[in-house]
């Protein structure tokens, strides 16, 4: 196989921006990486940690467990950050790991920019460097660690 981003990142040999914000047997998730241009804060990841291509190679497991946390970190992304909207997108063009993108649309984006990668061309959307995205990683971190299921 090739190599692979994903797992890389899970190996632990490659750094992203941003910190945990939550994994475990079957998922992680995280800040999307936009290898040091400043990112769109809300851009999150959930991969699934077992190298397959698509939702469909998914176990019952992992798909209860990639469910869940989607659920949950949407929910976070509106409570903790105040987003009024959260996208959600499976592409796997780019790389061939299962990986969600949520990305948070948030009050008063003008709605040709709504879209999960159309919010980036907007000139006010929230874009941050490293310690933004430390931050609101920690912030959806607690929202998770003390969110009532």
């Amino acid at each position: 196989m090739e190599t692979c981003f994903i797992c890389e990142k899970h190996q632990g040999t490659i750094k992203t921006s941003g910190s945990t914000i939550y994994k475990d047997d079957y998922v992680y998730v995280g800040h999307i990486d936009r290898k040091g241009k400043p990112n769109y804060l809300g851009h999150i990841m959930i991969d699934l940690k077992r190298h397959i291509p698509t939702l469909a190679e998914m176990s019952i497991e992992e798909a209860k467990a990639f469910g869940m946390i989607m659920s949950r970190v949407s929910k976070a992304l509106k409570e903790s950050e105040g987003a009024e909207h959260v996208y959600a997108l499976v592409s796997g063009n780019s790389v061939p790991h299962l990986h969600l993108h949520l990305v948070a649309r948030y009050p008063n984006t003008p709605e040709e920019y709504w879209g999960p990668m159309d919010v980036y061309d907007w000139d006010k959307a929230p874009m941050g460097e490293e310690e933004e995205v430390v931050q609101l990683c920690n912030r959806l971190r607690y929202h998770l660690e003390n969110q009532i299921i």
